[in-house]
């Protein structure tokens, strides 16, 4: 009975998306001021490489809405078994926070995929994608909830729909700001004097996700041409 809620519920979804947010900062080192930890690399460092975009994303992130947080905090989580990956979130202030771990930091190969990365972790928050995402989850959960209780199904079947219809509703959206946030952080990565084109050629050499349904990425291929087309157009 729960099978044929969840389906029903998939198909009221398709049209109708949740991050993290202000939870806890794993053991980090900002990145930017003071005495930074830096990672040396063949085109120079991660600190310097920061020091040249946080200014450019603040700058556009004003720019875009001056009611905004836009003093973005960059950490970079030094543990050792802390997995390859950057992510935006918020602390408990509001204040925007980019991480990205060293073991990511490692798999690059220049500057300029660096760059690109913080570039689009910073797009992120500028295109407002964790408040929308947590928006479609919310809308999600409720609408899957409303289904399965006009089906008749018990609060423990109502609360699977809810968690189900959140995490739905979160990804619905998550290829188009992944997109989204390529093309403008194509845009800070550029004005702060990298080539994010060749920054994008971190998308060959890390798993294509392909198009799949409901899919949080969308294949590496349509965001290195996202890149391409939007470089192309500032030239």
């Amino acid at each position: 009975m729960l099978r044929f809620y969840l389906a029903v519920m998939g198909v009221a979804l398709a049209g109708c998306t949740v991050a993290p947010s202000g939870g806890p900062v794993p053991s980090t080192q900002p990145i930017g001021t003071g005495q930074p930890q830096v990672s040396q690399l063949p085109s120079g460092d991660f600190g310097a490489v920061v020091r040249r975009v946080e200014p450019v994303a603040e700058n556009m992130c004003r720019q875009r809405a001056p009611q905004k947080n836009c003093d973005f905090l960059i950490l970079l989580d030094t543990r050792k078994n802390a997995p390859s990956n950057a992510f935006q979130t918020l602390d408990k202030s509001g204040r925007p926070v980019l991480i990205v771990t060293q073991a990511l930091v490692d798999d690059t190969q220049n500057a300029d995929e660096i760059a690109f990365v913080l570039s689009h972790e910073a797009a992120h928050h500028i295109e407002d994608h964790l408040p929308r995402t947590q928006q479609s989850a919310s809308g999600g959960a409720m609408v899957a909830g409303l289904i399965v209780a006009a089906y008749g199904g018990s609060p423990e079947m109502v609360q699977s729909a809810q968690e189900f219809g959140a995490m739905a509703g979160a990804r619905v959206y998550s290829k188009n700001y992944e997109l989204e946030a390529d093309r403008t952080g194509t845009v800070i990565a550029k004005a702060a004097g990298f080539n994010p084109v060749r920054g994008a050629e971190f998308f060959t050499r890390i798993s294509d996700p392909g198009d799949q349904f409901l899919g949080t990425h969308p294949p590496n291929g349509d965001r290195q041409r996202i890149v391409q087309q939007t470089a192309a157009q500032l030239d």
